[in-house]
């Protein structure tokens, strides 16, 4: 079934990739990082504008990929790493439902990406 949670252990690549490959390229980048994708964990990959994630998770029955798509704004640049090799960070639950939402988790005042001013709030 499908189930991340907490107990999770979750590792984000600090390099951009290409989010239009599918199971088995994404699984040889987590391989290239002397990981392997089937030991539980949960391999988080952005693309290079940081509008789109996928999360790489291997169950019992098989892999399974989680896709997130932003509609605005994009996900925190402080993911990335300096290098452009492919090195994957551990980061923790609290910290990828943020980064899911657009918000940035090092920054010191939490501050969610920009909403259009089309969208208010309705009492």
């Amino acid at each position: 079934m499908f189930n991340l949670s907490e107990n999770n252990m979750f590792m984000v690549c600090g390099s951009a990739v290409d989010l239009r490959k599918g199971i088995d390229p994404l699984s040889r980048i987590v391989r290239s990082s002397s990981m392997s994708p089937t030991d539980g964990c949960v391999y988080v990959l952005m693309n290079n504008a940081r509008t789109r994630m996928k999360l790489l998770h291997w169950e019992r029955g098989g892999y399974v990929i989680f896709y997130k798509r932003m509609e605005q704004g994009r996900i925190s640049h402080t993911i990335f790493g300096k290098s452009d090799h492919v090195r994957f960070h551990q980061i923790r639950w609290d910290d990828l439902m943020l980064l899911v939402a657009g918000i940035c988790c090092s920054a010191k005042r939490r501050k969610r990406f920009n909403f259009s001013k089309k969208a208010k709030i309705k009492n």
